[in-house]
Parts: structure tokens; C-alpha cells; sequence
């Protein structure tokens, strides 16, 4: 196993196989999911664990590289979620039928609104996921 592929299984198996901005889970190993970095590699962030969180293709498009976004609260620029600094509870919080994702926090906000997190389509498969797959992918570490 080369370095690369040993330290995107870290990743993984750190994320429960998850994206680590929105949870959704990651189906189908012959579609993986990507490695986001954090601190992005244009602005010196580095190829390292502590700087990795695997990422749905759709938040890390909606990321790229940025480190902040507008809490649409407060109109402030504010840091995102950073999966290795923050807690998810912490910055966000699910509505009951589990389709939407609420920022509790300005970063959480931002983060929710840079990333898109309920589009249309983020909710339709969620309701899929609710429905069909929560026994295979229990919610975790969100209470």
C-alpha cells in the first residue's frame, strides 16, 4: 500500500466513512470520497492527517478553497468548520425529520450556507438515506 493510499484510509476510517461537513455516507467504494485540505494546499496548508477530512464530491466543489464565508446571521466573515478543531453538535444541529442541517453557531451558519447543505437534492437524499440506510450509517456523534 503506497503512502498516499495508506493515509486516505486513515482519513476514512477516522470519518466512519463519512463526509465530515454533512454526513452523508459514502455508498460505494468505487466512487470514494475526496480528500478535502482543511488549511488548502494553495494557502500552505500540507498533505498531512491533522490537515484531511474526506469530503463528498458536492462539499468539497462547494468549499474549494475557502477558509472563511459570511455568517448570514451577523453578515461577519467567519471561519468554517474545521472537522479537526470543532465538534459537529457544536455548530450544527439537524431538524427532526432529519432533512436539513441548521448552523447553531456563526461558523455553522457560514458553513451551512457556503456548502449548500439544503439544496433540494441534499434533502431528497437524505430522505433516502432516512428511509433506507440509517440501520447501515446510524448518526453519530451529533447529540
Amino acid at each position: 500500500m503506497t503512502g498516499s493510499a495508506f493515509l486516505r484510509l486513515l482519513v476514512e476510517e477516522r470519518a466512519g466513512r463519512r463526509c465530515e461537513y454533512c454526513h452523508r455516507p459514502q455508498l460505494d467504494p468505487g466512487l470514494p470520497f475526496q480528500l478535502d485540505h482543511i488549511i488548502p494546499k494553495h494557502a500552505g496548508g500540507p498533505t498531512i492527517l491533522e490537515n484531511l477530512a474526506l469530503a463528498c464530491s458536492r462539499c468539497n466543489r462547494c468549499k474549494w478553497g475557502q477558509q472563511t464565508a459570511r455568517d448570514p446571521r451577523t453578515g461577519r466573515m467567519v471561519r468554517l468548520f474545521n472537522p479537526r478543531q470543532d465538534r459537529w453538535p457544536a455548530h450544527f444541529r439537524r431538524s427532526q425529520d432529519m432533512l436539513r442541517i441548521y448552523g447553531r453557531t456563526a461558523i455553522g451558519r457560514a458553513t451551512v450556507t457556503l456548502l449548500d447543505l439544503n439544496a433540494p437534492t441534499e434533502q431528497t437524499a437524505r430522505r433516502f438515506w432516512r428511509k433506507h440506510l440509517i440501520q447501515l450509517f446510524p448518526l453519530r456523534d451529533e447529540k
